[in-house]
């Protein structure tokens, strides 16, 4: 049976010497109980949880999938009673606010622990993980009612969320959405309308479900611009157990993520209740949805880092073959496949894609943190550098988190294709990552059209100057130059070619198009390249001075130079492709697609 195991060291390492987290959570007012210690203390409580509790259900939780009954949604074997201990163990309280519950420590925080428990299994993960979304939502824009009413039994845990955006005839394009909301004389609404791929939609591992819903109200302006944001408990806060025009219609049958409820959602004159303004609910609902895209950037992270360790294990052990130089164990009938260069190379790219994005996701944490208590200059500046990172973090890490799935079936061979062995779940299970939130070329289209090109490029220069801050400050460093130079050169070129792009757009809006996929992938890897250059400066420092675990920062400079010499050498393709136009895209007449 698979494993997984929390790497707490790297955690460490990207926390404490990477993103000095002690004196980030110092800086930030009400968490000065978030001490090194109580940290540790708090990793090492949910890496049990995760390890114990929520590994060992994965594979069952693929197997039998969610059952559907009348509207009833059963969970897997082993769901409902790990649930139970999540909330008895107080994780859904961790990052939020004290007078709703909460325990009031950093999200950062709980970004830890979302990714053990979402590496651990993801499927069960996503329970708590919609209602994450729905608690920032409630706190942002809920009255001050709502929060008593709904957030309180969120941040314990006793109820789940959910969001309903999409329906059958919509995806993306929200403009498009039909389901109705009729003002009642009481203030509150009736909701009718049908949404599908609503995650975690029915379920009996809580006693309620606070459904998020976007809704039209009679009259309003067509597009997004009419659209607004509704409460939609499951049971009414008065009559729990009684229904409220909510129900499951059905069960999707789905590729992956089987342990989690996938529902078609019926709304049939539900009662609803307004967050925020009329017809704002879409700006409401960018508090959901960009907490969701950064959980499923962690999505990303979890598949990597899964594969990896798995691969791993199986490769040390795998005998296949002898080593090109000569036999490495000459007392076994062949060597294990780890010594073979193309094994290290699909190995060494997963742990690249691993380890760097948790030092991008940790890093986002804390500015999460930063915009949710800063003010003025510091939080524009916090919100701005994160709405930039957001697309790039959920598109290019959900992208190589596949990759990296991938890479860890291949190395298994033929078992790789064999279910007991878990790999082939492992690609099943991340596949969705790219398409929910926002597919990569939606990502790509926010990344280029609305934060670059429509800033212009004022979002790009905001991170641009840090990593530029970054080379100057280690130019004159002889260890660092293997880093430092590349890096630089490919920061300079980012702006260049930025530039070209728009200018290509400012004749011809598809060039916008045609370019943003493999833009928002350069992005990804220069991103990428500027956390493993940090890394790679704190290992050789601590080398240097002779301290700590010196297997542990030789393998991150190992990494490092992997990543900048076959990993990196990526973008060159991707400058070529970016810059080819959008001709030979658009070029064809739609008849001439004939076969």
């Amino acid at each position: 049976m698979p494993e997984y195991k929390a790497p707490l060291r790297d955690m460490d390492f990207v926390l404490n010497e990477v993103l000095d987290s002690a004196k980030h959570y110092q800086a930030l007012p009400d968490c000065e109980e978030a001490t090194p210690d109580m940290v540790a203390a708090i990793m090492e409580e949910g890496a049990k949880f995760s390890e114990r509790v929520l590994s060992p259900l994965n594979q069952i939780g693929d197997q039998q999938g969610c059952t559907w009954n009348d509207g009833q949604v059963t969970t897997p074997e082993g769901f409902k009673e790990a649930y139970h201990q999540f909330v008895e163990g107080g994780w859904p309280s961790l990052a939020h606010e004290t007078e709703y519950g909460g325990q009031g420590l950093p999200e950062s925080l709980g970004i830890i622990i979302n990714e053990m428990v979402g590496t651990a299994n993801w499927s069960w993960s996503m329970y708590p993980g919609l209602s994450h979304g729905a608690m920032n939502t409630l706190g942002a824009h809920g009255t001050d009612d709502q929060k008593e009413t709904y957030l309180t039994k969120l941040v314990s845990g006793e109820w789940t969320g959910t969001m309903c955006l999409t329906e059958p005839h919509c995806g993306t394009d929200l403009g498009m959405l039909r389901t109705k909301a009729e003002p009642q004389e009481d203030g509150s609404y009736k909701i009718t309308g049908t949404k599908i791929f609503i995650s975690a939609g029915e379920h009996d591992m809580a006693d309620n479900i606070v459904h998020i819903v976007l809704a039209r109200l009679p009259g309003a302006p067509e597009g997004t611009k009419g659209i607004s944001l509704f409460i939609v408990p499951k049971h009414l806060p008065s009559s729990l157990g009684e229904g409220n025009g909510v129900s499951c219609g059905s069960l999707e049958h789905k590729m992956g993520i089987h342990g989690n409820s996938t529902c078609v959602m019926n709304f049939d004159n539900a009662t609803g209740y307004l967050i925020g303004a009329a017809n704002k609910g879409l700006n409401c609902m960018f508090t959901f949805m960009n907490t969701a895209r950064l959980g499923t950037a962690l999505q990303g992270l979890a598949h990597a880092e899964w594969g990896f360790q798995n691969s791993l294990a199986y490769a040390k052990d795998r005998l296949q073959m002898r080593a090109l130089n000569g036999a490495a164990c000459p007392d076994k009938a062949a060597d294990p496949i780890i010594v073979h260069p193309e094994v290290r190379k699909m190995l060494l790219t997963q742990k690249a894609f691993a380890e760097g994005g948790r030092a991008l996701i940790y890093y986002c944490a804390q500015l999460v943190d930063q915009v949710k208590i800063s003010e003025g200059e510091d939080k524009a500046q916090a919100d701005a550098l994160l709405a930039f990172l957001t697309p790039i973090a959920k598109a290019f890490l959900t992208e190589v988190g596949f990759e990296s799935a991938n890479h860890g079936l291949q190395i298994f061979g033929g078992h790789g294709f064999i279910a007991e062995w878990g790999m082939e779940q492992n690609v099943r299970d991340s596949r969705i990552s790219m398409l929910y939130e926002g597919t990569t070329q939606i990502q790509a289209l926010d990344l280029l059209g609305r934060k670059v090109l429509m800033t212009q490029g004022e979002a790009l220069k905001g991170f641009t100057k840090i990593v530029h801050r970054f080379c100057q400050t280690e130019a004159d460093n002889p260890q660092m130059n293997t880093f430092i130079e590349e890096l630089a050169s490919l920061n300079k070129e980012w702006g260049e070619l930025t530039m070209n792009v728009g200018m290509k757009a400012m004749q011809d809006r598809d060039e916008v198009g045609a370019a943003s996929v493999d833009y928002l992938m350069y992005s990804g890897y220069v991103v990428l390249g500027y956390f493993w250059a940090r890394m790679a400066k704190v290992a050789q420092d601590q080398l240097s001075a002779g301290e700590g675990d010196a297997a542990f920062y030789e393998a991150k400079l190992k990494t490092a130079r992997f990543y900048f010499e076959r990993i990196l050498p990526r973008t060159r393709s991707l400058v070529v492709t970016m810059q080819s136009g959008a001709e030979n895209l658009m070029g064809m007449e739609p008849e001439q697609f004939s076969f």
